[in-house]
């Protein structure tokens, strides 16, 4: 496998070569995901059970909310698959969830899953009531007092499970006057930009102009935006490495980090961040990765695995290469985890086939 320079030289990546990663789940509910035709990142009526089973199938191999793997309508698995495949030939030093406002808590014993009292926000068109202030300052202890490394050789993965999370992530970043309005990627191969601009739109008519980033974000936004936005900038007191494994939702962390460094007149030293996604996120032509994190006032590395499914014989899994689902759960951080520790395609696409063959 190769990794694709988006953004910023090699040379980060290569820093990293031998050393062990905390792998960080963030997992929350959204309910804009009830919106029909908004979302197919799940089980339709089901999709709240989304980031409870990632979580639960990355952490045991196991599904114990559900009887199987969450999958879009047309059959396509979760990403969650193959940030296990990657962690069964090389594990992650840690794992770790965030359960930002989760309906139904994962059925796992031994991991750490980290609470912070928060609910569920609302669905954006009818006002998320995101307390916005409230999440980003418990982000930010939360980061200044983080202590889950063993070692000064491990860096740190941030990765989500959001349920139309590219929804409210793409309203966030018009709330905070970002011109984004073709740079969103979608769970569809065909992204349903109708369903989601009437969405968004309706979203930023409870946005005026005296209201300031947090009161904004309250709006329209979700937990995890607000949260690693904070969470960052908290980490950012320490030297360690950060990746952000994501697409267009993680670059949207950036841009919101972005407004709130500005607007404090503050200094952000971006030099030890880098975002990983995959090809399918790169290669996609209703989205443009690259265009949201050059809106940014500083600079980030940012990487795409060019893993794919072109020799793999399952045909739901080639959905993925047909531009279905594209990413999620860490998918892309995962797979630039396992370039970097020599692991080969062959032998995460035959591992993630012996899930489905289960």
């Amino acid at each position: 496998m190769k990794i694709t320079n988006i953004l910023g030289s090699n040379d980060f990546l290569e820093s990293l070569r031998g050393k062990q990663a905390n792998f960080i789940l963030a997992l929350c509910n959204a309910k804009t995901y009830e919106i029909k035709g908004i979302t197919q990142a799940g089980i339709p009526n089901k999709i709240h059970l989304t980031p409870t089973i990632d979580s639960e199938f990355v952490c045991t191999g196991q599904i114990r909310s559900l009887e199987d793997i969450a999958q879009t309508p047309k059959g396509v698995p979760s990403p969650a698959l193959i940030t296990r495949a990657v962690h069964v030939l090389k594990p992650f030093c840690n794992i770790e969830l965030l359960n930002l406002g989760l309906e139904v808590l994962p059925q796992i014993d031994y991991f750490k899953i980290h609470n912070f009292n928060l609910q569920a926000s609302e669905a954006i068109n009818t006002n998320a009531r995101v307390k916005a202030f409230e999440v980003f300052q418990k982000a930010l202890d939360f980061g200044k007092n983080y202590e889950g490394y063993n070692n000064k050789d491990e860096y740190i993965i941030l990765a989500e499970s959001v349920p139309s999370g590219t929804t409210s992530a793409k309203a966030s970043a018009m709330a905070l006057d970002y011109e984004v309005q073709n740079l969103f990627s979608s769970s569809f191969k065909k992204a349903q930009n109708d369903i989601k601009n009437k969405t968004i739109n309706e979203a930023l008519k409870h946005i005026n102009k005296n209201m300031d980033i947090f009161e904004k974000l309250s709006c329209v936004s979700d937990n995890m935006l607000i949260f690693y936005a904070g969470f960052i900038l908290g980490l950012s007191s320490h030297e360690h490495k950060i990746i952000l494994a994501g697409g267009t939702q993680m670059a949207c962390v950036l841009l919101i980090i972005n407004s709130i460094i500005n607007t404090m007149q503050g200094v952000f030293n971006s030099t030890n961040i880098a975002l990983c996604t995959t090809k399918w996120i790169l290669e996609d032509k209703n989205s443009d990765i690259k265009k949201l994190l050059q809106m940014c006032d500083f600079k980030i590395n940012a990487y795409a695995s060019d893993f794919d499914f072109k020799n793999s014989s399952n045909k739901a899994l080639k959905m993925y290469d047909e531009g279905e689902a594209k990413e999620g759960v860490g998918a892309g951080a995962s797979l630039c985890y396992a370039t970097i520790n020599n692991i080969k395609q062959k032998d995460i696409i035959e591992q993630i086939e012996s899930f489905l063959n289960l």
